[in-house]
């Protein structure tokens, strides 16, 4: 008797061009769901700059190791992942670069399939080759979700922390969110 396995159709695969509309796509559905900007604040976010920004992305990256990359459902676009080289320290020459993740996202209808691991090990796999020995990313406070999947894959937080502002509120201030840098030799 022979027993048929269904199994899924996933990869990831550097994007390309006619992939932007995709990822703007994906990153605003993925923020959206993870509800720490605010819906006020995503609503100032326009999806065709977004989208133009994705295209200049994959088309002329402002440097050599600077890359995004696609996680695959079948077809589909289902989550993305940007990279940007981090150059050793200066006065420290010897010492190896690294490399920062500049967005890790994946819709919210295609969460907790692997497609988030598998793009984290290929931009791990990338910077490596790159002969990076480390890799950071930032985690916007109370992403607990983020902070797991993170954990769990050997980075945690190394002391590192900013504030971005988010908006202009009525009295003239900025609203700001906070975000923690999280680590990994690799």
């Amino acid at each position: 008797m022979t027993l048929f396995r269904e199994t899924a159709d996933v990869s990831v695969r550097p994007a390309v061009p006619g992939d932007e509309r995709a990822l703007a796509d994906v990153q605003l559905a993925a923020w959206r769901h993870a509800g720490l900007l605010g819906a006020h604040v995503l609503d100032l976010v326009d999806p065709a700059a977004m989208t133009a920004q994705w295209a200049r992305a994959i088309t002329t990256p402002p440097a050599d190791g600077f890359r995004v990359l696609v996680a695959c459902r079948g077809a589909d676009v289902v989550g993305l992942a940007s990279v940007a080289p981090v150059p050793a320290p200066e006065g420290r020459p010897f010492d190896a670069p690294g490399g920062a993740i500049l967005a890790l996202e994946v819709a919210p209808d295609a969460q907790q399939r692997g497609h988030g691991s598998r793009l984290l090990a290929a931009v791990v796999d990338l910077l490596r080759q790159d002969g990076a020995d480390q890799v950071h990313t930032w985690v916007l406070d109370g992403d607990e979700a983020r902070e797991r999947f993170l954990a769990g894959a050997g980075l945690g937080p190394d002391g590192g922390a900013r504030d971005l502002a988010t908006e202009e509120m009525p009295d003239g201030s900025q609203a700001t969110v906070t975000e923690r840098r999280w680590s990994a030799s690799i």
